[in-house]
This record gives C-alpha cells, sequence and structure tokens, in this order.
C-alpha cells in the first residue's frame, strides 16, 4: 500500500462576537484539514493554526507523505521532522506536522477498521473533561451562562475562565470576575484559571492567595511558559496546582517544565501531533505528572483514552463550535466524560463537505 494522495484546506470560521484572553483578542477560528488517501480510506487531521500550516505542508510534507506506507506512521513522523530542519521545529511547521500525523493516524486506523482508541491500547473507554472558556470579554451575565451553563445543564463538574484582563492591568477585576464564576457554578464544583502568562511573578503570588480562598484549584501560567525560573517560584508558593505546556513543540520542551509545573498540557495540534504527544504522556508518567490535553477535544480524546496519567482534556468553547460546524461525528459530553464511539473507525470524524465549503479560505 501506498498513500496516493493529500488534500490540504484551510478554513476560517467567523466568531459571533470578538473574544479575547487576558493577553490577546480574536475574532474568528483557522482550521487547517488535511486528508491522506491509501487503499480505498481517506483519513482525517487538523491543526488550529495559522493558514500558513498549510503552505508549509503543500511545498514540504505533501511529496514526502506521497508514497509513504499508510501503516508507517511513525517513520513518517520522523521524515517530516528531519525536512522542516532549516524551518524551524517549534511554531508553525510543528502544526503542520501535528495536522499530518493525526491524519495519518487515523487513515492507519480506518484501513484497519478499529477506531483509534483501540489501536493505541485503550486503558479507559472515557475521559473526563473541563468546560473552558470564560473568556474576559465576556460581561458578567454571559460570564454567569456560560459557566454555570456548563456545570448545571451539561453536568460538566469543572470549568476554566481567563484572567489576567489587559497584561494583568487590574487584578482586583480578575478576583471579581472569579467570585462571580464562583456563585455561578455553586460550592462543589471545580474552579480553574489560565492567566495565560499575563501576570507579572509578584502579581501571580499576590493573586494566587486570594485565589485559593475562592476555592480555585489550578492556576494556568500565571507567567510566560518561557519564565521556567517563574513558574517554579510560584508553585512554590501556593497550594494551587500550577499547569503549563501548550506551548510546547518538542519533547525537551515539556522535559524543562517537568520540574517547575503539577500538571503538563500538551496539544495534539501543536506539539508534532499524536506521535510525539504519546511521547509527552510518556514522560510525564517517568516523573509521576499527570497531563491534561489542551483542545482540540475531538483529537485528544482518543489518546487521551490510552493514557494512564491522564486528568482530563480541555472542552474548549471555540473549537466545540468549529468542529460542529466542520465536522460529522463530534462528541457532546455526558455527565462530564467525552466517549469515543467504539462503531465508528479511526478518529470517527468526517469532513462535511458541503456545509465546509463557505468557510473556505484557500
Amino acid at each position: 500500500m501506498q498513500i496516493e494522495k493529500l488534500d490540504v484546506s484551510t478554513f476560517e470560521i467567523p466568531l459571533e462576537k470578538e473574544e479575547s484572553d487576558g493577553t490577546l483578542s480574536w475574532d474568528s477560528t483557522t482550521v487547517v484539514t488535511v486528508q491522506p488517501t491509501a487503499a480505498g480510506h481517506t483519513g482525517l487531521g487538523f491543526t488550529y493554526g495559522s493558514a500558513a500550516c498549510a503552505l508549509v505542508i503543500r511545498d514540504h510534507l505533501v511529496d514526502l507523505v506521497t508514497g509513504a506506507d499508510p501503516l508507517d506512521v511513525t517513520g513518517t513522523w520522523e521524515r517530516m521532522v528531519r525536512a522542516i530542519r532549516n524551518l524551524g521545529r517549534p511554531g508553525i511547521a510543528s502544526m503542520a506536522i501535528s495536522a499530518v500525523d493525526a491524519a495519518l493516524w487515523d487513515l492507519k486506523a480506518r484501513i484497519l477498521e478499529v477506531p483509534l482508541f483501540h489501536l493505541f491500547g485503550a486503558v479507559r473507554d472515557e475521559v473526563p473533561v473541563y468546560g473552558s472558556g470564560g473568556f474576559c470579554s465576556l460581561d458578567e451575565d454571559e460570564l454567569r451562562a456560560q459557566l454555570g451553563g456548563w456545570v448545571h445543564d451539561t453536568g460538566i463538574p469543572r470549568v476554566k475562565m481567563k484572567i489576567a484582563a489587559g497584561w494583568g492591568a487590574d487584578p482586583g477585576r480578575d478576583l471579581e470576575r472569579v467570585g462571580l464564576a464562583r456563585a455561578a457554578i455553586g460550592p462543589e464544583a471545580e474552579l480553574m484559571v489560565d492567566a495565560n502568562g499575563g501576570y507579572t511573578r509578584k502579581q501571580a503570588v499576590r493573586v494566587a492567595h486570594e485565589l485559593e480562598y475562592l476555592g480555585v484549584t489550578w492556576f494556568e501560567e500565571p507567567v510566560s511558559s518561557d519564565d521556567l525560573e517563574g513558574l517554579g517560584e510560584i508553585r512554590a508558593m501556593t497550594r494551587l496546582d500550577v499547569a503549563a505546556g501548550e506551548y510546547g513543540y518538542r519533547l525537551m520542551d515539556f522535559r524543562d517544565l517537568l520540574p517547575v509545573v503539577d500538571v503538563l498540557q500538551p496539544d495534539v495540534g501543536r506539539c508534532g501531533g499524536i506521535t510525539e504527544w504519546l511521547r509527552v504522556a510518556a514522560l510525564c508518567a517517568a516523573h509521576s505528572i499527570e497531563v491534561s490535553s489542551h483542545t482540540a477535544q475531538s483529537l485528544s480524546v482518543h489518546p487521551c483514552c490510552a493514557t494512564p496519567n491522564l486528568r482530563h482534556v480541555e472542552y474548549f468553547a471555540d473549537h466545540a463550535r468549529a468542529e460542529r460546524l466542520l465536522f460529522d461525528g463530534v462528541l457532546e459530553p455526558t455527565g462530564g466524560m467525552l466517549r469515543p464511539d467504539p462503531s465508528r473507525p479511526g478518529a470517527g470524524l468526517q469532513l462535511k463537505d458541503t456545509d465546509a465549503e463557505r468557510y473556505r479560505r484557500d
């Protein structure tokens, strides 16, 4: 068998209103999809990233992947990594590899007629999720409705919100919003916060102590994930779990984070795909660290089912919307869990060609 072709597409989905976290604003979600074909089967993978990912795939990876053995995913991954050496592994190139790698795993599972989580060797048939949103751009009513809706209507017992608006310019206001969120979700639900690296070290420590009184359990990127020393200092000074890792692109990025966080957050659409994500999970297991998969829940659920040291999967509001618009087979959380369908081969997703066409940007 050989991979006969590799189709690449870019879709841009406008948001209903502009959104922001503590340090960035956006008004659309861009999805780059990859579809390899072999032996009468077509796989599907994708990444949430710039349309530049599609250019990297077309210019540097298509010819390399076409003609390869569809069952030799790891070998193809190694060749892709070597091929982008002079482009730089972190960033766009790694995200491009991630999309192709996910598509190749999906294709392999389809050829073998098994769901991906069975191919990987499942240790569970469902994964816990947390509702993720709570953007700084939401007004008070919208914040209560989104977070409270996940807990009370959808049955997700843990949620995460954004803080550090304006690069931590008003920590007092951040804490007011956390208090509103706590009131909306009730005393029993787990409340998590994400500063997206927006605080200084001293600000983060002061905020962390206040967050403890509000029953917050998780402090994500209190400072930039590039500031390893700062993450370690903050972790040592709070009872909150400090988390980071969404901007890890290589295995050594996660190795460097291990001593300074409580939970690592590899992103399957950024870190080099499922192949590297599973290596990151194994690295964490060797150091008794839990993994929480960052966004892209429809791709994350399958490798997460094969990960003993999993804490949970991020059920990100923007990606949930984008995936429903673009794909058939999208999973919906039930009782705080995502359960992959064992009757659907691969990742169980199919591009909705007609519906997706209106969002095409290539």
